[in-house]
């Protein structure tokens, strides 16, 4: 029986030293340590390597578990995948700990808040946009491609692969700018 640890920041500006240092103290034997968005599971390696390498027995810690998922359809997705391997959750700042009934209900309950907030941040980040916007204050990213000379080389008879080649940027780009798909655009040409 072996206890791992998991440690996830959502950038590059934050610190995984204290969920670290805090997995080190409770006895993880192996901490594996990721920045990605806890939004959604897909790719996040480390988590997977986790997954993948723990046995029936085995703990998988976590100091808290907003740092395993912060959706609700995801911490049960782990959790169910966890729970059909054998392997224990466990969350140290927490009253989690899969094993027991009363962890598992606690378990629950904290993802829906965990989702919760995610959401509140969501709608948050929304209406500041929105006002933004209203002002005059938020004008969006700047385009990446240049509309005009993408029409103006796609009326002059280059294709959609040159064009990308000339700008520097996706066929998909060119396609979707220009409205068709690549067999239009190559029937065209």
């Amino acid at each position: 029986m072996a206890t791992y640890g998991y440690a996830r920041v959502s950038s590059a500006s934050l610190s995984l030293t204290i969920q670290q240092e805090a997995l080190k103290a409770y006895g993880c034997e192996i901490i594996r340590s990721e920045t990605h968005t806890g939004t959604k599971v897909e790719g996040r390696t480390e988590l997977e390597t986790l997954l993948q390498f723990a046995r029936a027995g085995d703990r998988i810690v976590v100091t808290r578990i907003d740092r395993l998922a912060r959706s609700i359809i995801d911490l049960c997705a782990i959790v169910r995948r966890m729970e059909t391997a054998g392997i224990v959750l466990v969350a140290i700042e927490q009253p989690i700990e899969t094993s027991t009934p009363a962890g598992r209900c606690f378990l629950q309950m904290l993802g829906v808040f965990a989702e919760f907030e995610t959401e509140i941040c969501r709608e948050r980040q929304l209406l500041g946009i929105a006002k933004a916007k209203a002002e005059g204050a938020y004008k969006g990213r700047k385009p990446s491609i240049d509309v005009a000379r993408v029409r103006e080389l796609a009326a002059s008879g280059m294709g959609g692969t040159a064009i990308a080649k000339e700008l520097g940027v996706s066929r998909a780009s060119v396609y979707r700018l220009l409205g068709t798909d690549r067999k239009t655009v190559v029937a065209a040409a």
